[in-house]
């Protein structure tokens, strides 16, 4: 091991992993993915849908072990795969006992893969479904501060559970609507980056009630092992983080954030 890498720290308190792709990891086996985020007390892995290819995929992938749970939904990326056939296979799994949200849904005008409108309209009709089905809702919302807040407007009333806005590196005035509308925000790896003090910011202003852990692996690595494929066992790295910005006690933050995972993804577990 590098000098400057360190053991994993192992917490008494558990963790939960709110968002990864486990069916895009590639170092090693599943198997044994697994058993070494188990290893560092991750209680929970929820493993993220993210186009019309993969949503059996992860449903296949939230039965791999009782503590994997998945999401039904189609990326911005692929706002363009989006048909009836699709929303009708989101609705019908939206309910599966191992699916515990909508997602990840939203918007991204940074890459453009898709036409901004064709996304904004895949936005809304699968924000509809997580209204229909009484699931929260795994945003991804990127350089379309604006375009979000005005849709999340429109389902404000209807809009039962809110979710997180995963991985956020958005600016204030969509992190104070959101945290204003109950919504959490998920922070990973990035939070740890020499470059991410706009990130950090929002660490500080968001309460620590509306935080949530992830690891968006295999992306955004945290350092100390930026360069190597992210996993759900590097959790604590972004657990320590956390608490260093916001000068708050570890044991709080990983109690806190804790609670905050069951209560927007586990109600009634």
């Amino acid at each position: 091991m590098s000098k400057n890498r360190r053991e994993i720290p192992v917490f008494d308190h558990p963790i939960i992993e709110t968002h990864c792709h486990l069916d895009y990891l590639k170092d090693r086996p599943l198997e044994e993915t697994l058993e070494q985020s188990q290893r560092v007390n991750i209680e929970r892995v929820i493993t993220i849908a993210v186009s019309p290819e993969n949503l059996a995929k992860v449903r296949e992938l939230s039965q791999a072990a009782p503590w994997v749970y998945g999401t039904q939904g189609i990326h911005p990326h692929e706002a363009e795969t989006y048909t009836d056939a699709v929303e009708e296979e989101i609705r019908a799994h939206a309910g599966d006992d191992k699916i515990v949200a909508v997602g990840e849904i939203g918007l991204d005008y940074f890459y453009d893969n898709a036409d901004r409108q064709v996304q904004r309209d895949v936005f809304r009709r699968q924000l509809q479904i997580a209204c229909d089905t009484d699931r929260p809702v795994v945003i991804h919302s990127r350089e379309a501060d604006e375009d979000t807040i005005t849709i999340l407007q429109e389902f404000e009333s209807t809009l039962k559970r809110r979710g997180v806005i995963h991985s956020f590196t958005s600016g204030p005035g969509l992190a104070r609507y959101a945290l204003d509308q109950g919504w959490c925000l998920g922070f990973n790896g990035i939070t740890t980056f020499n470059k991410a003090e706009n990130v950090r910011d929002i660490v500080r202003m968001a309460p620590i009630e509306q935080i949530l852990l992830e690891t968006d692996a295999p992306f955004l690595t945290p350092v100390p092992y930026r360069g190597r494929e992210n996993a759900p066992f590097y959790l604590p790295f972004v657990a320590e983080k956390i608490a260093e910005v916001k000068e708050l006690p570890l044991d709080q933050v990983l109690a806190q954030t804790y609670t905050n995972s069951l209560r927007t993804f586990f109600p009634e577990r």
